[in-house]
């Protein structure tokens, strides 16, 4: 029997590390490629339930689902730190030096 390999398989995994790599650009690009790897990994998740002994890399989807899963939380608490930061700074610290040193005093208390 001639085993088959899933379509996109090799690319949810390369979706999922990149999303995790990804997730220090203000969450923005790895949310994006985390959620194109999962939505990816679901199509070939029913390919692969209708017919299992038809393909041999589900193991490479897998763990690309996962890598994908753990890449969006990662951003996820990414933007979530992004926007309390800029929340306690200020928009406005973060394009003046002086002023982002003078609230990071005021917020240790000094």
């Amino acid at each position: 029997m001639n085993q088959q390999k899933l379509p996109n398989a090799t690319a949810v995994l390369v979706l999922g590390i990149v999303s995790i790599i990804t997730c220090c650009c203000y969450g923005v690009v790895g949310l994006i490629t985390s959620i194109i790897g999962l939505v990816l990994s679901g199509k070939d998740m029913k390919l692969y339930k209708q017919n299992p002994g038809e393909y041999d890399n589900y193991s490479n989807l897998n763990t690309g689902r996962i890598l994908c899963i753990i890449g969006l939380v990662l951003n996820i608490l990414s933007i979530i730190y992004f926007i309390y930061i800029i929340a306690v700074i200020g928009i406005d610290a973060l394009s003046d030096p002086q002023l982002l040193q003078e609230r990071i005093r005021e917020i240790q208390g000094h």
